[in-house]
């Protein structure tokens, strides 16, 4: 081999080599780069499975809260049937009741009469109860009858004790406006709505009882302000608003602390 071919040959070797260095150079950084992107994601990957232990520990926390709180629900419906299977049994003679027959025809016509200036009285089909339409009406912070109510109560009293409406029972309520009783003598008098809308009622009970009517017969209560029928926002509404109302009920209606009336209350 000549001098020069030999040296050819030299530096093709030295190029061959040089080239195969820069190859495995390249592929050795681009292996690291890789290595070093595998070792992220599985860091990110461990990252994100810790996570999901933590989620899953609070998920099971609060399954265990959700049992535990159904539990107590469950409970609680238990006391809840066991009272509404009490109540029933203690309501049981009230519901058992059969359809209470209306008043008498000659009754109605009787209280139709006695209630004409006022309306007429208005019933509950099938429940034994009417209420009269003859409202007897009071003024601010008084239980005196206005004039010409005795003699309506007087004629209420006789038809009630025909013997059409013989053995009703008589139900006196007595009502307020929302005013406080403020003035004298009014506030000497009456301690309050409810004290003042129960003597209305009484009120209504003493004419009727001196009218003849039996006494056992009468039952009165007094509402106060509660149970308003117009708003109190004017005067007309607040007129309405202070009155006794009469509800005539047949024997068998109970009524709560009429004591013939529920006998199963009174052992």
């Amino acid at each position: 081999m000549t001098a020069q071919r030999w040296g050819l040959a030299c530096g093709i070797a030295a190029v061959f080599l040089i080239s195969s260095g820069c190859v495995s150079a390249g592929k050795a950084k681009s292996l690291t780069a890789q290595n070093q992107s595998l070792t992220e994601r599985n860091q990110a990957l461990v990252a994100q499975l810790e996570n999901l232990k933590v989620h899953s520990t609070n998920i099971e926390d609060q399954l265990l809260r959700a049992e535990e709180e159904l539990g107590l629900l469950d409970a609680e419906a238990g006391v809840d049937r066991r009272r509404l299977e009490e109540y029933r049994k203690q309501r049981s003679p009230v519901a058992g009741l059969s359809p209470l027959p209306p008043l008498a025809p000659h009754t109605q016509a009787q209280l139709a009469r006695i209630s004409e200036r006022y309306g007429s009285a208005a019933s509950a089909t099938g429940s034994g109860v009417s209420k009269l339409g003859t409202d007897i009406l009071f003024d601010e912070g008084q239980d005196q009858l206005k004039p010409g109510a005795e003699p309506t109560l007087r004629e209420l009293a006789e038809a009630l004790n025909s013997d059409e409406g013989d053995g009703l029972k008589i139900l006196i309520v007595g009502h307020t406006d929302d005013r406080q009783i403020a003035r004298r003598p009014a506030r000497d008098l009456f301690s309050d709505n409810f004290h003042l809308s129960l003597c209305r009622a009484n009120q209504v009970a003493r004419v009727l009882q001196q009218s003849g009517l039996d006494s056992r017969r009468i039952g009165v209560a007094g509402y106060g302000p509660n149970q308003p029928i117009a708003p109190n926002t004017t005067p007309e509404g607040r007129q309405k608003n202070r009155r006794v109302e009469i509800f005539l009920m047949a024997q068998e209606v109970p009524v709560i602390g009429w004591t013939e009336s529920i006998p199963a209350l009174y052992p």
